[in-house]
């Protein structure tokens, strides 16, 4: 028990232990609130090209906006459905919230279980801190730089979460994640420049980096262009404390600054690879290659 105490003891300049407990509580409550709503009728609109919000998310997304405003007063915080919100992006705050009340939503309204409520932390455009509440299976993750990575399922309290890097790729092992618009774009493609690519996928963004970060695959690939900050700066701070590597098709690092980020809806101009340095290696020149120009 010592040992687990030590294991979770954190000192640390952008959270509290007092912040991270509430940060925590309100997104349990919040997930766990969503995954009951979930078993009654909802509305669902289209706010886009294949792009979903439900009464829930907006819901939730009040009930976080409301929390984070009145934990941090002095920071700049932007929620996925508060498209107002969005200007504190662009407001230079030093410390930037990021919420998405429920990441995964075409997963929730067919009723599948792999979706997430995440919050992250933007450090003067850096992400430092992430945490990710799946409420199917009532399992929280969550850590960041010189911090950590710890779990949490149900109540209990927290434990670190051991890595668990994957077996270098080889033509017989070679797991890779991809979304279902990605493989329908690119898949075959990248299938023929890379032998034994095996692909899967889940409906959280936060979920698929998760699925790295224990080493069920070794690389996970976002290339549709849609994905935005609120989606990323929680599980890429995982990610990185985990030792993962973070970069677009040409290998450079992923940014969240202005100069890489749609002014407007906020989405990533970076293509995005998310894996560990024995898969990103060999297979990130393979995939520009089989990528470009498709």
């Amino acid at each position: 028990m010592l040992k687990l105490a030590k294991a979770f003891m954190f000192n640390l300049m952008y959270i509290s232990p007092e912040q991270d407990q509430k940060i925590r509580y309100t997104l349990r409550e919040c997930g766990q609130e969503a995954y009951k709503l979930a078993a009654e009728p909802f509305e669902v609109s289209e706010k886009g090209p294949n792009d979903y919000v439900t009464s829930i998310d907006q819901y939730l997304d009040r009930q976080l906006s409301a929390a984070f405003s009145a934990l941090f007063p002095e920071d700049g915080w932007i929620t996925e459905e508060n498209s107002a919100s969005r200007a504190a992006y662009r407001a230079n705050y030093q410390r930037l919230w990021c919420i998405d009340p429920l990441d995964g939503t075409e997963e929730f309204i067919r009723g599948k279980l792999h979706y997430a409520s995440m919050v992250g932390l933007l450090l003067e455009g850096e992400p430092v801190a992430g945490w990710l509440y799946a409420p199917a299976f009532d399992q929280m993750y969550f850590g960041g730089k010189d911090w950590g990575l710890f779990q949490t399922v149900g109540s209990q309290a927290p434990q670190p979460i051991a890595l668990c890097k994957p077996p270098a790729p080889t033509a017989e092992n070679c797991k890779i994640i991809l979304g279902d618009k990605d493989q329908k774009n690119y898949g075959r493609a990248i299938a023929q420049s890379i032998p034994g690519a095996e692909f899967y996928s889940l409906g959280s963004f936060g979920l698929k980096v998760m699925e790295v970060i224990f080493g069920r695959a070794g690389l996970y690939l976002y290339l549709n262009g849609r994905v935005k900050v609120w989606d990323t700066a929680g599980p890429l701070a995982l990610a990185k404390a985990a030792g993962l590597v973070c970069c677009d098709l040409q290998g450079q690092p992923l940014r969240w600054t202005k100069d890489a980020i749609e002014p407007e809806t906020l989405a990533h101009t970076q293509s995005i690879a998310i894996g560990w340095p024995d898969y990103i290696e060999p297979l990130l020149g393979k995939v520009q290659q089989a990528v470009t120009g498709l």
